[in-house]
């Protein structure tokens, strides 16, 4: 039997009530077979890296403990995001929902179809700050820390989190 790994999903969506579907699937990883619920960040609003002519992200990044094996946790994450409606329409464009893998365990892996840890994580605000948030003295498998990583980033995406945002609605 595999040991428990902890694993680091990151959610984004910009389509369809992106908040709703971020929870909706934040909810769904909680009955992954195998796995253990541990806990999330809170939910960020993010400019697009991408192309910009599409509506802003609403992201968040989960932490779970699983006996599934990498790709096995690929397959139930592409799973659910084919269950929630995901239809990709371009690279880094639109997306009802994504559920990424960012960091299995200390594992590094590199295939066709899975690279860990994520191979844009650490360029993205978007990922390290609710990484940071719920695991702030984590470090990656290449021995970088979270909090030096953040230090370095050159550019934002991120306009504001859930706490902002609601306190901007009262």
């Amino acid at each position: 039997m595999t040991a428990w790994q902890n694993v680091y999903i990151g959610l984004g969506s910009n389509l369809s009530n992106p908040e709703e579907q971020v929870l909706k699937a934040l909810e769904s990883l909680k009955t992954l077979p195998e796995s253990q619920w541990v806990t999330h960040s809170k939910l960020y609003f993010s400019r697009p890296q991408g192309p910009q002519d599409q509506p802003d992200f609403v992201n968040a990044v989960a932490l779970l403990k699983t006996r599934l094996s990498p790709i096995a946790l690929l397959d139930k994450l592409q799973a659910l995001e084919q269950s929630q409606g995901k239809v990709k329409k371009r690279h880094w464009g639109e997306r009802l929902i994504d559920l990424d893998i960012l960091l299995y365990g200390n594992e590094t892996l590199n295939t066709q179809r899975l690279v860990i840890p994520h191979p844009f994580m650490t360029e993205r605000d978007f990922v390290l700050l609710p990484l940071a948030e719920i695991s702030p003295d984590l470090t990656l498998p290449n021995h970088s820390k979270i909090k030096d990583l953040i230090s370095e980033l050159p550019e934002g995406f991120i306009m504001s989190d859930q706490t902002a945002e609601k306190s901007r609605e009262k």
